[in-house]
């Protein structure tokens, strides 16, 4: 008997095409993403979810909420599951972030923004906290976003913080996928639902697969 997450990232908005920090910013799904939201919605459903949880964020819910009118299940929401807040840097591209803080863009921490550790603290307890509530063999599907859930993988898997950039980033309705085991998560899929291609999101550059 096991539980299992998929943790699966928003479809495309026009902010990823453009290159800009979303953060806590309500950015709809663009054309492109509400396609990529039915594909891995026709995906996923075949691996029966038993729960759907969603960040408040609309390019989350409405990508959860694709997968929930396939598999017949109605989308809960939890704000703990929101992107990293940005602070300063929201609605900037990359290049301005670069050319307005040089230092704090190496460091990746945007003025006014969350930490790092605040952020892998919170999805990882919300994630904890809604897969407590599966069944045996349950599966709980998290809609959430790039930075979030990587930063949350890596703290529910017990990486001290100067490994969490081995983990990559996650593409547009790419997902990950936990298992919970007799000694704790492991991590048994990730970035999967695409062939590599570079990473556009709210993380920082290196845990991407190319800056951008």
């Amino acid at each position: 008997m096991s539980r299992r997450v998929v943790c699966l990232r928003h479809g495309q908005t026009l902010w990823n095409v453009e290159q800009r920090f979303q953060g806590h910013t309500d950015i709809a799904l663009d054309e492109t993403g509400v396609a990529q939201a039915a594909r891995a919605a026709s995906l996923l459903a075949a691996l029966q979810p038993t729960k759907i949880v969603s960040s408040d964020l609309r390019r989350a819910f409405d990508t959860a909420s694709a997968l929930g009118r396939l598999a017949g299940l109605d989308v809960s929401v939890d704000k703990d599951l929101r992107e990293r807040g940005g602070g300063e840097w929201e609605g900037l591209t990359r290049a301005e972030i670069r050319a307005g803080w040089p230092a704090e863009f190496e460091a990746w921490e945007a003025p006014g923004g969350e930490l790092v550790t605040d952020v892998a603290d919170r999805v990882a307890e919300a994630i904890l906290r809604w897969s407590a509530k599966l069944g045996d063999n349950g599966l709980l599907v998290v809609a959430s976003h790039g930075a979030a859930i990587r930063l949350g993988i890596a703290r529910l898997m017990g990486l001290p913080q100067e490994l969490w950039s081995v983990l990559g980033g996650l593409g547009n309705c790419s997902w990950s996928v936990l298992e919970e085991g007799r000694k704790g998560w492991r991590l048994l899929e990730h970035n999967a639902g695409t062939l590599p291609e570079p990473v556009s999101s709210d993380d920082r550059p290196e845990a991407a697969i190319a800056d951008g």
